[in-house]
């Protein structure tokens, strides 16, 4: 595995049981901002294909741009936009794991996104649900390009998640993610990040984000 160089990503894999099923967690991702190659970022969801896995549960922080979706709240991922240069199935295809052409008309498994939503509406957590653009980093975006993000169709931009995810449907692991909002990023009213704060917020959101996946593996 790559090592983990984010200061909130500890990089361990830990192995164990929630809710009664065995599980695999990775504390932290790779990112393609710290150097890594798409196929370095994704190298542990073919782990996991090898080991068993059969559902990815993923989770991440990101600003949003549909100003509806406030800071500290949950956003179910139904789709998603990759802006990141390259993709992580480029080069040659391993038929061991997957085709050579993976269709991704539904990236985000449609069972597990509804099983999200009655979980959410029992557990009073709530939820919106809308689409994810992946962006390179580490720098943050110009109000130029949060218009543009807008104006693509996303509600929510990051710097993760996509390609873990097209690996994932090329290997046949069916996907849910949850995007954790910790900042407002309107262009037309764009205030300077600050780091403090997105942490904060992103703490907020923490005690919904495990409920909502431990409901989710508790009815897989």
């Amino acid at each position: 595995f790559p090592e983990a160089t984010v200061e909130s990503h500890t990089g361990k894999l830990l192995y164990g049981n929630l809710e009664g099923k065995t599980v695999l967690m990775m504390q932290g991702r790779f990112h393609y901002y710290e150097g890594y190659s798409l196929q370095e970022i994704t190298f542990p969801v073919r782990v996991m294909k090898m080991l068993g896995v059969k559902y990815l549960l993923v989770s991440n922080a990101c600003g949003a741009v549909n100003t509806g979706f406030k800071p500290a709240s949950l956003m179910i991922i139904d789709d998603h936009i990759n802006m990141l240069p390259g993709n992580p199935l480029v080069g040659k295809n391993h038929e061991e794991f997957g085709p050579r052409f993976v269709d991704m008309s539904r990236p985000y498994d449609p069972q597990l996104i509804e099983m999200m939503e009655n979980i959410a509406e029992q557990e009073s957590i709530p939820v919106n649900k809308g689409v994810y653009v992946a962006w390179t980093g580490p720098s943050l975006e110009t109000r130029a390009e949060y218009r543009f993000i807008k104006v693509m169709g996303a509600d929510v931009v990051g710097m993760s998640t996509v390609p873990e995810v097209i690996v994932a449907n090329h290997v046949g692991i069916r996907v849910a993610a949850v995007s954790v909002i910790t900042d407002q990023c309107d262009p037309d009213n764009l205030q300077p990040a600050v780091i403090e704060d997105i942490l904060h917020n992103a703490g907020l959101a923490e005690t919904s984000l495990i409920r909502l996946f431990k409901g989710l593996v508790r009815v897989l």
